[in-house]
């Protein structure tokens, strides 16, 4: 038997197993064959996991009664959270829909998802205890600091989450956004004015080996971890263009990241070059509006605005969106007006 797991820094929210069964191996449950194994984990949550199809064997999906046969190779992607304790606290929070097995919310700008190093206070998951009167949030026994979270966005990205409250939905929802059936759509207001009205960007994602904290795009697929990001045109203005981007995978920083290597950065973004203005300035006129953008929009100009999934328990079909947030809108009025014949995609 062996036993790969992903390095730490990429796992995030979710822990990842590969066993590839032992030549010897007798023939046993699937449940009980990893319940030996994964000791963390009760042997009626991995059941569960195998049931919703976050546990596979060779690439398909099974049933815990399955029988492990030598050379199988055994997947396990569990969403869990590190072994932190969430402090309850009155956050205002802007609910967009809730029932008693999920909600969706629209995170404002400067708010991060969970704590995490240096951040033990003021995050969404501080505010959703709060909200749900301390009801434990599901997560595996291990761990229990980011419980219900099954994505996330940046701090000072805005817009639609989705969170589970019990167990079922929890498991349900980490298993669509393995598959990639979430659908997620993005605005974003970028630096310049790409040449093509609409385009894809297929560019793995991995570390900047230089500055940690920072990603970059691998466009050979050397390092990092598969990316795709669609993108299309909806109003062009003298010092940059709202676009629309459509999320096929979900890696960590991937819209800002495969902007950035566009040439076309978004607006404010500190970490990718967007704070401050990626044009020709050509004039002082031109560098005053510059600089007034920036005003508007001192964060990365990103905003989380369409999110549809299936219930996980109801198997319906859910679509929620969220309008502009106001720092996001007064920019692009900025914009606007600077020219009465803005360019608006149709």
């Amino acid at each position: 038997m062996s036993e790969e797991l992903l390095p730490q820094d990429e796992l995030k929210l979710y822990e990842h197993h590969t066993f590839v069964v032992d030549a010897g191996q007798t023939p046993v449950r699937l449940d009980q064959y990893l319940a030996q194994r994964l000791t963390h984990l009760s042997r009626s949550r991995l059941q569960l996991a195998i049931t919703v199809g976050l546990i596979t064997v060779n690439g398909q999906s099974a049933r815990p009664s399955t029988k492990v046969r030598p050379h199988q190779v055994i997947q396990v992607r569990l969403p869990y959270p590190p072994p932190l304790d969430i402090t309850p606290e009155p956050i205002p929070l802007q609910i967009v829909y809730e029932d008693p097995y999920l909600l969706v919310v629209n995170k404002p700008a400067g708010m991060s998802c969970h704590p995490g190093a240096g951040v033990y206070s003021g995050t969404l998951l501080n505010a959703l205890m709060h909200h749900l009167k301390q009801q434990p949030l599901p997560a595996t026994e291990q761990n229990a600091a980011r419980p219900g979270l099954v994505h996330r966005i940046d701090k000072d990205t805005t817009g639609l989450l989705v969170v589970a409250k019990e167990e079922r939905a929890y498991f349900g929802l980490a298993q669509q956004f393995f598959a990639h059936s979430v659908r997620r759509r993005y605005w974003a207001l970028v630096w310049g004015s790409p040449q093509q009205e609409k385009g894809t960007v297929t560019a793995w994602i991995g570390r900047d080996p230089r500055q940690r904290k920072k990603y970059r795009a691998y466009p050979e697929g050397s390092q990092g971890k598969h990316a795709v990001t669609h993108w299309r045109v909806l109003e062009r203005f003298p010092l940059a263009t709202w676009v629309e981007c459509q999320l096929e995978t979900g890696r960590t920083h991937q819209i800002r990241v495969h902007l950035a290597y566009l040439g076309h950065p978004l607006v404010g973004d500190k970490t990718y070059g967007g704070d401050r203005p990626r044009i020709p300035v050509r004039s002082a006129l031109i560098g005053q509006w510059a600089h007034k953008l920036l005003a508007y929009l001192p964060r990365q100009a990103l905003h989380a605005y369409l999110l549809g999934f299936t219930h996980p328990i109801t198997g319906q079909w859910l679509e929620f969106e969220a309008p502009l947030p106001a720092d996001f809108a007064q920019a692009l009025a900025f914009l606007r007006s600077l020219t009465p014949t803005s360019s608006q995609a149709q």
